[in-house]
């Protein structure tokens, strides 16, 4: 059973968010808190994944098309920090 940090900048991301967004983010919770990152990884639609390059570390679930909760692990203390929730940037940089 997993514990769920929320970040400062995370809190304040969910003021601002969709119902039907923050729904799923609720539901997300459950899964993590019930059976950890394999139970994201049944659920395809969320297409959890781990982040590379300077978000190395980091993981990524999907809450809708443009939607993502940002992640980490903390496996000594068996939590989940949840970094942000944010819209998706489709724009090259």
């Amino acid at each position: 059973m997993f514990e769920i940090y929320e970040s400062r900048s995370s809190r304040r991301s969910l003021k601002k968010l969709p119902v039907k967004i923050l729904q799923r983010y609720e539901k997300w919770k459950d899964i993590i808190r019930l059976s950890g990152i394999q139970g994201l990884r049944l659920i395809k639609e969320l297409h959890d994944e781990a982040l590379k390059g300077k978000w190395a570390g980091y993981r990524s679930s999907r809450l809708g098309i443009q939607y993502r909760v940002i992640y980490t692990v903390k496996k000594k203390e068996v939590y989940i920090e949840v970094f942000d929730i944010t819209a998706h940037d489709y724009r090259k940089k």
